[in-house]
């Protein structure tokens, strides 16, 4: 009887797939770029708001309504962002969520079992963390879920402006960590923060997302026909009661992510392409810009850390994501009995779940509904998000930074690509064509240095002999 082979440990934070890569980077770099527009946008928002002069305008143009009254939609320019421009954000997450479940890695339960256990974690002990805050100072628990939901474009941002040359399976743990975070972020708002429905306007949403989902399945295309559709699904949605975002998630999640025959992409990663950059250059800043303008005092940033929920909120973002992620990690390495990649260390680890203590846009949107009707606590609230993320950011600068020399080194020999042909070595070195076109291009190298040798060789042979001709010269009769 033949002894079973013994499996080969599970690598966590491992190489990616090509096609992984190539996605995760793609989606990564329109990020980065979204990112540094939010970065921006918070800038203009806190100077906008801080600045005597302008600060009355600011007020003025977050709080003038438009839209149509007759359908309940005279909202203010505010409340347009958070609710309207931030259903492109939440609809984006849901292609990414189904992509990542039908053709990425959490398709695959066993290293789906990081990113989400990972995930949860990095969600439940924030919110366990603001809730003992809470409860210690006698404060208002509403808040708990403030400090769960990590800014990819955010954290991106600041990997871009500070130069790290992060490893691609970092920052792929960082996006995935991201998407599923966002999702149960859409459940928590969905769950929790749902005010009285209108079951005649939910029943029409509904009734306009299994239509979205009919016409997808019979292959019907034209933007004409889906935008309309999709924007009287969010007006429905916004009308029941359940918040319109979910509305764009929903979407997002119907649509086809799996590639058939002869397919370059799916539909969903086409339409994804398209939508990302709006999402993340447009969408997304301008809701910080109408979000994150909050009066910053030294006062106004001494009552942070002295009420307990804006302290709840900043230390669940920077010790709560932290350590939730790291230990979620962690655990499902141990009892998983996989084995971290022999190129990263759990530093590494530990830096990554730093940075995703920034929770810029979702933290601020469920501030917002957490404390609705309370302009002063909710602005409170905005500095603690503001504050905590920028603390978050500044610690995993430290730490990145720390170890960029190595992360430098893995990311050239990512990026290495010898042979020219567009794949990079690390991903060729399996495969004979590969060695043979290595050699080719060796061979072609060492043929012209020899020339040039020659080459060399020649002139110097000739420069050696014009001394002596001029030599004999002097020799001669006058």
């Amino acid at each position: 009887m033949t002894a079973p082979r013994p499996s080969t440990p599970r690598k966590v934070l491992a190489r990616l797939s090509l096609p992984e890569r190539t996605y995760v980077a793609d989606a990564l770099r329109t990020e980065t770029v979204g990112g540094v527009l939010l970065l921006a946008a918070a800038v203009t928002a806190l100077l906008w708001a801080n600045i005597p002069a302008l600060r009355d305008s600011y007020e003025s143009v977050s709080h003038f309504h438009l839209g149509p009254a007759a359908l309940g939609l005279d909202l203010s320019v505010a409340h347009w962002a958070a609710d309207g421009l931030l259903a492109l954000f939440f609809f984006v997450a849901g292609i990414e969520l189904k992509r990542e479940l039908v053709a990425g890695d959490l398709r695959d339960p066993k290293a789906a079992a990081l990113p989400v256990v990972a995930a949860l974690c990095g969600m439940a002990v924030p919110a366990l963390v603001y809730t003992v805050t809470g409860v210690i100072g006698g404060g208002s628990l509403a808040g708990w879920a403030v400090p769960t939901a990590t800014d990819i474009a955010f954290a991106l941002a600041v990997l871009a402006v500070i130069g790290t040359s992060l490893p691609s399976a970092l920052r792929a743990f960082l996006l995935t960590l991201a998407v599923v975070d966002d999702l149960f972020a859409i459940l928590i708002i969905a769950v929790f923060f749902t005010a009285d429905l209108n079951f005649a306007a939910l029943g029409g949403a509904v009734a306009g997302l299994v239509v979205f989902w009919l016409l997808l399945r019979k292959g019907v295309r034209g933007w004409y026909v889906y935008v309309p559709l999709a924007l009287v699904v969010w007006a429905l949605m916004y009308s029941s009661g359940v918040h319109a975002t979910i509305a764009g998630v929903a979407m997002g999640l119907m649509l086809r992510c799996h590639r058939h025959e002869g397919e370059d992409h799916s539909p969903g990663e086409h339409i994804e392409h398209l939508v990302r950059p709006l999402s993340a250059g447009l969408a997304v800043p301008l809701f910080a810009l109408f979000s994150a303008g909050v009066a910053v005092s030294g006062r106004a940033l001494t009552d942070v850390f002295t009420q307990p929920e804006t302290l709840g909120v900043v230390l669940g973002l920077v010790v709560g994501k932290a350590l939730g992620i790291f230990g979620g990690t962690w655990l499902t390495a141990r009892f998983t009995r996989a084995s971290l990649s022999d190129d990263l260390a759990w530093a590494d680890v530990f830096a990554v779940a730093s940075l995703a203590g920034i929770g810029f846009t979702v933290s601020l949107l469920i501030g917002e509904l957490a404390f609705e009707g309370d302009q002063t606590m909710t602005d409170e609230i905005k500095a603690a998000v503001l504050l905590g993320s920028i603390i978050a950011a500044t610690l995993a600068t430290v730490l990145l930074k720390i170890r960029n020399a190595k992360y430098r080194r893995l990311w050239e020999a990512e990026e290495r690509d010898e042979d020219l042909d567009g794949v990079p070595d690390v991903y060729e070195e399996d495969d004979p064509a590969y060695h043979l076109r290595l050699a080719a291009l060796y061979e072609r190298k060492a043929a012209e240095h020899r020339r040039i040798a020659q080459e060399k060789a020649g002139t110097r042979h000739g420069l050696a002999e014009v001394p002596g001709g001029a030599g004999e010269d002097h020799h001669r009769p006058a």
